[in-house]
């Protein structure tokens, strides 16, 4: 061995010992620079118990949870119609205004009717005439003077007659044009003066209270659907929840798209609701009555099922729970949570079984805060 190996080794035994010597006082200089550089609340003393974890809890309640079947639809008007005239003719005089709400029988047009009141007058005319010949036949007839045969064309004429001028009654009732049933008239597409025939379109009338939506819903979920179902529902336009119940089911399944299709009546007094808007609808076909629901953040899964957190003493305790039906938001647990349970919903991740925790803030099931920094 030449001079230079000894050295080399004789160099490395000696920082290995200067590494033993100095290495406990390194680490409690870096230990000590982590804590002064840790951002401040990250995680707070607990004493013996370590470092807490800040959590947001629930208090367990019961609730009612209900079978929801999801789907789309359309907001469809309770009654509406398209404004047309049954006869041709000039409009004589126009009575409504575009968006004006009218009652049921409200005159809204007249079309010129000066022939037919012209074939009227005639008609009349021709009655009495012929009520008078009839007369003259009748007491001819009743002294043998004529034939039962001439009497009987006499009396004839007379029904006919009367019987044309109800034709000509018909068709002036149909020259003024009044409102089916009450509603609002929408745009107007014709003008005072125009000349009318049955394929012009006048206007629409459109009553929207209640309104109706049509949806449909797979055929399977068939003989769970009755009349008087209840519904849930946004439209596209708002985010206000309206309701309504199911008043028509039809009676077969569309073979083309296997689904059911079916109506339901929803109030509308403020007119929010427009025909034809998009609908999403959630339709209730049964309800559990009281459970347990809790969010579905709060749940973790695991090989042979799902547990939970609760606080127990300041302290995270792990629990298992058995899971029924899962919603958009929350999940049922049919068993391992009872009422009054104080479950972690918030920082599941940073919790560790038995250890200690800080409730941060208490919020209710429907998500909102009712406490904060409550300890339990």
């Amino acid at each position: 061995m030449n001079k230079l190996t000894k050295r080399l080794i004789t160099a490395l035994i000696v920082l290995i010992l200067l590494g033993l010597v100095f290495y406990p006082r390194l680490k409690e200089y870096i230990g000590s620079q982590e804590k002064a550089d840790a951002p401040a609340g990250a995680a707070k003393k607990g004493g013996p118990g370590g470092a807490r974890t800040s959590v947001s809890v629930m208090v367990i309640e019961p609730t009612t949870l209900s079978d929801i079947v999801k789907t789309t639809g359309t907001v469809l008007a309770n009654e509406e119609v398209e404004i047309r005239s049954e006869i041709s003719g000039k409009i004589t005089n126009l009575y409504f205004k575009e968006g004006q709400y009218v009652g049921k029988g409200t005159i809204l047009l007249k079309i010129n009717d000066d022939d037919l009141q012209a074939q009227l007058k005639k008609l009349e005319y021709s009655k009495k005439l012929a009520e008078d010949n009839e007369y003259r036949q009748r007491r001819l007839l009743e002294k043998e003077a004529i034939s039962q045969r001439e009497y009987d064309i006499s009396l004839t004429s007379v029904k006919t007659i009367e019987a044309d001028m109800d034709n000509i009654k018909a068709q002036l009732a149909k020259a003024t044009i009044r409102a089916p049933f009450g509603g609002r008239l929408g745009l107007r597409y014709v003008s005072e003066g125009s000349y009318l025939t049955p394929s012009t379109r006048i206007s629409t009338l459109t009553n929207t209270n209640p309104a109706k939506v049509e949806f449909s819903v797979p055929a399977k979920y068939s003989d769970k659907i009755k009349v008087g179902s209840a519904i849930e529902y946004t439209t596209e336009s708002s985010d206000v929840m309206h309701r309504g119940k199911v008043y028509a089911v039809d009676p077969k399944i569309d073979p083309q798209t296997r689904t059911l299709q079916m109506r339901a009546t929803s109030p509308n007094g403020n007119g929010a609701l427009l025909p034809g808007a998009f609908a999403r609808i959630e339709l209730i076909t049964g309800s559990k009555g009281s459970a347990i629901a809790v969010p579905n953040e709060a749940v973790i899964p695991e090989m042979n099922g799902h547990k939970v957190f609760l606080v127990k003493g300041g302290k995270a305790s792990p629990r298992s729970v058995e899971v029924g039906l899962r919603g958009e938001l929350t999940m049922e647990i049919l068993s391992g949570l009872t009422i009054g349970d104080t479950l972690i919903t918030t920082g599941i991740l940073q919790v560790k079984p038995d250890g200690p925790v800080e409730i941060r803030e208490v919020i209710n099931r429907r998500g909102e805060e009712v406490a904060a920094d409550t300890r339990m």
